[in-house]
């Protein structure tokens, strides 16, 4: 199974009865867009919308942080995905958000999910059909169960991770030459990270780049994505673009620092660091 789609695909697939659409976009509060209310506008025929925020564990004080197991495998099962599904998740989003779908899909226990390579955007472009509104009630399993060894914590990561650090957020942010968009944050880095800008994954038309072109990514950032790495950016969600690419060259490679600098730019005690890699 492909981990990446194309639109003519996806446009080929629509209606079969085990292929489930995701629309997982989500934008920074500062942008002034509601992903909810975008999709229920115009989405992809079929398409569910999946809430980063909404699901997810309130009880932390970091953004978004991944919800437990049971909690999300009722979330799916509300919204008609089950966890054998074939599942094709994509976001209308400038940062990218199908890849913090694909990866919360897999990490609990979805093991046929792939992104749609472009987005709604390419989709659009194509000129391929949308509709509004709530998609049409489901039935469908889910059976949750968290990944183990793929969520890395605050804690973990100040007892020495074992293995490499990867940065995903612009290099203004990671060498605090650029202030933090959420206040209370400090600038700088984890030390020892490594910075591969999420954005550098993409095209032009958000479809990524060619798998050549992530090797050289990875290899000019100082990482290799053969080996085990931990990947975090501001919040948990762009990190998972480093994840997803790394997928694309064949390595299962990439685990999340799920909290990322929202957490630990927040606390005073943590190391941090300032200036390039």
């Amino acid at each position: 199974m492909e981990s990446l789609v194309s639109a003519e695909w996806l446009a080929e697939h629509l209606g079969e009865p085990h292929l489930v659409i995701v629309d997982s976009s989500w934008h920074m509060p500062a942008s002034g867009r509601d992903g909810r209310a975008e999709y229920l506008q115009a989405h992809i025929p079929g398409a569910r919308f999946l809430d980063i925020d909404e699901l997810s564990d309130r009880s932390n004080p970091a953004p978004h942080m991944l919800p437990i197991a049971a909690d999300f495998g009722a979330a799916m099962e509300r919204l008609g995905i089950g966890s054998d599904d074939r599942i094709v998740v994509y976001d209308n989003s400038p940062i990218h958000t199908a890849a913090r779908g694909w990866f919360t899909l897999r990490h609990f226990g979805a093991t046929k999910v792939s992104i749609l390579d472009g987005g709604f955007q390419k989709w659009v472009a194509e000129g391929r059909p949308t509709e509004s509104g709530e998609p049409k009630p489901r039935e469908a399993r889910f059976h949750a169960e968290a990944a183990p060894g793929k969520v890395f914590s605050k804690e973990q990561i100040l007892a020495g991770p074992g293995c490499a650090l990867a940065d995903a957020r612009g290099k203004g942010r990671f060498e605090a030459t650029e202030p933090e968009p959420r206040a209370g944050i400090a600038g700088g880095h984890i030390p020892g990270a490594r910075n591969l800008p999420f954005g550098k994954l993409y095209d032009e038309d958000g479809t990524f780049k060619s798998a050549d072109e992530i090797r050289r990514l990875f290899a000019g950032a100082g990482l290799d994505p053969t080996q085990p790495f931990i990947a975090s950016c501001g919040s948990g969600v762009t990190a998972t673009s480093l994840i997803f690419a790394a997928n694309l060259l064949g390595m299962d490679s990439g685990r999340l620092y799920d909290g990322s600098w929202s957490e630990w730019g927040a606390d005073p005690a943590t190391p941090k660091a300032v200036g390039p890699a």
